[in-house]
């Protein structure tokens, strides 16, 4: 929903973001198309960033690329097992949090993950407000997350806004920005990584109707850059005939 602060996600749990103000990246691991389907969505309603896998070689190639903060594994996979692509992915990102996913239930099964270097165990069948409530948990006991604190302060990478000192700054330095300048970035920063149209721009911060004045938001868009973006890796970027976005740098 446009205008949605950032300090909470679309299900009204406090946001979770990496340290950074970017978005945590989640792994799932499970040769159940279906159950992976369902399971990236519930993440992706968090503000995370997910990729699915069905094996264990093509997590590990995911995980080389995507650099994980935290992984859902199952124990079961066809081409290996959950402990072997564990021990395989500390290799790639030793400090990854893992949740276990199993149909066995049994104590030793339990003991094995934990031995193997898993973080926590949930069995199945298990409700999905427990899967990202034990992520939420282990990824926060971690240190690899923070809760995007409440008050005036919007985050994105390393662009800070705060709106009640109606200061910006960019990787601690500040940014002088006029009026319009400070209201269309805080637009953009209140909705991250969508695409906003011009006409949706042009009513929320100039509120009135489209009409052919496609050329104030270009102009506009233009100064933001000048300044939030000069000698920087860019932020704020063009969607060729759909409108723009701001997201942060990837690292």
């Amino acid at each position: 929903m446009l205008g949605d602060a950032m300090n909470t996600t679309r299900s009204g749990r406090p946001a979770l973001t990496r340290p950074d103000g970017t978005p945590l990246r989640v792994l799932v691991v499970d040769d159940d198309p279906d159950l992976a389907e369902v399971l990236t969505g519930a993440l992706r309603y968090e503000g995370w960033e997910v990729r699915a896998a069905g094996d264990g070689a093509a997590a590990l190639a995911a995980a080389r690329e995507l650099l994980p903060d935290a992984v859902v594994l199952d124990v079961m996979l066809p081409d290996t097992d959950g402990f072997a692509v564990l021990r395989r992915l500390h290799a790639v990102r030793p400090g990854v949090c893992v949740l276990f996913l199993t149909a066995r239930d049994a104590v030793e099964d339990r003991i094995a993950g934990i031995t193997a270097g898993g973080d926590d165990y949930v069995t199945k069948p298990f409700s999905l407000e427990e899967v990202v409530a034990r992520l939420r948990g282990l990824l926060r006991r971690a240190g690899m997350a923070r809760v995007q604190e409440e008050g005036p302060r919007l985050i994105v990478g390393d662009l800070m806004m705060d709106e009640d000192a109606r200061e910006v700054t960019r990787a601690g330095e500040l940014v002088e920005l006029s009026p319009t300048e400070f209201e269309l970035l805080r637009l953009l920063m209140r909705n991250p990584r969508r695409v906003l149209s011009k006409a949706q721009i042009l009513d929320r911060v100039w509120s009135y109707d489209f009409g052919g004045r496609a050329h104030v938001v270009e102009l506009y868009i233009s100064y933001l850059r000048k300044k939030v973006d000069a000698g920087r890796d860019p932020m704020i970027h063009t969607v060729r005939g759909a409108g723009y976005v701001l997201k942060p740098v990837p690292r």
